[in-house]
């Protein structure tokens, strides 16, 4: 009996995912009018959302990770909804009643101002990647600088880029905000929560707005730490394989992605935040983590029956 490629595994786990999230999105009550995306965007979570953002928006700006209009800030507030920031507004002076709300498909539902010119880069990432539940992209300059050289820096130097982090990847340069560019990421998205793009900046995603920008804040450190302790050592010393197990199995625990970690471990990982959810809105952390740990729970019992089924046949 011949083993299943990890690939497949990994492909039949998306499409059982999809097929359940199409069934629950079926079974739900159906819109009565076009009120439902309003009152999404009204709801006080919503609020909290955007507070979440602009605070985010204010720290990005403060480090220098975002100049003039750059970067930009979504959240998915419902499997169908977005709320993002718009296109032409320095994240310094972002307000709440700049955000808008976009569909998967790229429609601006509510809000004043136009949604940012790379949204497509996001809802690329939420598509892909179930577990997204907030996307950053931004310009922090030692990232940034790695990216136009076209170099990955060195893995295996410090705890916390293993740990919340992991390996970098590194996507090709696409015009900005278009298809095309935001489909660079998709063959890295999956197993890695922090891509940087090249010659144009970094995109993280994470469970919250706040967990996001917190991994910004780490890559452009460890890649500013790469950077100097090059220059006093030309050959840097990695922490040891074994402690690099521990570290994995640590990031196992927190359920980030690594692709280092088997494909079976990853599927057996509980979709839980890596930090607590001080500054994210606490409604909206009580409300999917029941439902997205039971999607996970069923998505691995059918997958699982799949797989047997599959290695019975052969």
């Amino acid at each position: 009996m011949e083993a299943i490629d990890p690939n497949h595994i990994s492909s039949i786990s998306s499409i059982v995912r999809r097929a359940i999230l199409d069934c629950l999105a079926t079974n739900q009550p159906s819109p009565t009018s076009a009120s439902e995306p309003q009152q999404i965007f009204a709801s006080p979570e919503a609020a909290a959302l955007k507070q979440e953002m602009v605070r985010a928006g204010r720290k990005l700006w403060e480090r220098q990770y975002v100049d003039g209009n750059g970067g930009n800030i979504s959240v998915r507030i419902s499997p169908r909804y977005v709320l993002c920031t718009p296109t032409l507004c320095s994240k310094g002076d972002l307000c709440v009643e700049d955000i808008s709300l976009v569909d998967l498909d790229n429609d601006q539902i509510c809000g004043d101002r136009p949604q940012t010119s790379e949204i497509l880069l996001h809802l690329e990432i939420y598509k892909a990647v179930p577990s997204a539940r907030a996307v950053i992209h931004c310009h922090p300059p030692y990232a940034t600088a790695h990216a136009v050289a076209g170099v990955v820096p060195q893995g295996n130097l410090v705890p916390e880029q293993e740990v919340f982090i992991g390996p970098v990847a590194l996507a090709p340069y696409e015009t900005p905000g278009t298809r095309a560019f935001a489909q660079t990421v998709l063959p890295y998205v999956k197993d890695h929560n922090t891509i940087l793009l090249a010659n144009h900046g970094i995109v993280c995603w994470a469970d919250t707005v706040t967990h996001a920008e917190w991994y910004v804040e780490v890559v452009d450190t460890y890649c500013k730490t790469v950077m100097i302790a090059s220059q006093l050592a030309p050959r840097l010393n990695e922490i040891p394989p074994d402690k690099i197990a521990d570290l994995l199995a640590i990031k196992k625990k927190l359920g980030l992605p690594d692709p280092r970690l088997p494909i079976g471990d990853a599927m057996d990982a509980v979709d839980i935040p890596a930090h607590p959810p001080a500054e994210s809105s606490q409604a909206a952390s009580n409300a999917k983590r029941p439902a997205n740990y039971e999607v996970d729970q069923l998505v691995r019992r059918v997958t699982s029956e799949v797989l047997v089924f599959l290695q019975q046949t052969q």
